[in-house]
């Protein structure tokens, strides 16, 4: 079984903490699966996908989990695997740890700053069920590696996910357990910007790279569906309208393309691990979708956060197998 924060947080917006059933959902899905990472089943194919044609390329073959590629314009991908973060060589397959200090359970919600200098990633801080202690936090670290830097540290939930196109802006899905919303906030800390207040989760906010608009995912009106509005939070508008549960949009470096995961199947408000998913394009001038994956074993971790490469060609993914 696969760990991702969405197959227990995002249940904890319908059954949350303060309710005695919610907490024992939560607690057996944490004691089955999740910090330990021990099991040995799970094989990841790191990948790529060319948009025009569809051609796939496997990048690296591994046991074990990893997780949502970003690609860097150093020719490398960033990825997450056991709590730890790990440069991929595109050229020569290595894999090579990347040094992020005190910080060992690291999670898939990572990207890189637009100069690619940055990386922002995602921490378990503090986990302790019996206290009802739960602690999700993000920094950020130069990505050559060190100490990160705390950015998000006045509320119990939050993820990142974009990064302003002048790199002074993170966004990042967060709250409480009753409901989880878009949020901004400044590079340097601060007092974070609520965008969002609908019922429902709201996730996966990136920004368009003309600063125009965040994208992201939204379950607002019972089906979940990729949205966007401006990085004020007015103006919300839906995207896709179809019956597939829609996640993660991420827009391409010249903002012609929105990329995001489909399930086929409705998911609620999760983001389960080992379920039939493809990867679609939508035409952001003319709304146009079109499949660039067929359907394969994915969700968590497949491609929780940016993932296209510079030269917008190409999507970094993840693909699995269980034995």
């Amino acid at each position: 079984m696969k760990t991702n924060r969405r197959r227990f947080i995002k249940n904890g917006v319908i059954s949350p903490f303060s309710k005695p059933a919610g907490i024992l959902f939560i607690c057996l899905l944490f004691a089955t699966s999740a910090f330990a990472q021990t099991k040995h089943d799970t094989t990841s194919y790191i990948q790529t996908v060319d948009i025009k044609t569809g051609k796939i390329d496997t990048v690296l073959v591994a046991k074990g989990d990893y997780e949502a590629p970003n690609w860097h314009p150093g020719n490398y991908l960033v990825v997450n695997f056991r709590g730890k973060m790990y440069k991929l060589s595109l050229a020569t397959k290595a894999l090579t740890e990347i040094n992020t200090g005190s910080l060992n359970r690291l999670m898939d919600d990572h990207g890189l700053s637009p100069d690619g200098k940055w990386m922002a990633i995602t921490n378990t801080d503090a986990y302790n069920p019996a206290q009802k202690l739960v602690k999700f936090s993000f920094y950020i670290v130069p990505v050559t590696g060190g100490e990160p830097k705390p950015i998000s540290t006045g509320q119990a939930l939050s993820f990142w996910h974009g990064w302003s196109p002048d790199g002074k802006t993170l966004a990042y899905c967060g709250g409480d357990f009753s409901n989880l919303d878009v949020y901004t906030i400044s590079v340097e800390g601060g007092t974070p910007k609520r965008l969002t207040e609908t019922p429902g989760l709201d996730d996966g906010p990136d920004y368009s790279p003309d600063g125009k608009y965040i994208y992201f995912h939204s379950y607002r009106t019972g089906h979940m569906q990729i949205w966007r509005m401006h990085p004020d939070g007015s103006q919300p508008e839906q995207m896709t309208f179809d019956e597939n549960a829609n996640w993660f949009p991420h827009p391409s470096p010249n903002n012609k393309w929105i990329a995001y995961i489909a399930y086929t199947t409705d998911q609620k408000q999760n983001h389960p691990f080992g379920k039939d998913v493809k990867i679609r394009l939508m035409d952001i001038k003319t709304k146009a979708i079109k499949d660039i994956t067929s359907v394969f074993y994915g969700g968590a971790g497949t491609i929780n956060t940016p993932s296209w490469s510079p030269d917008n060609k190409k999507i970094a993914f993840v693909s699995y197998s269980v034995n």
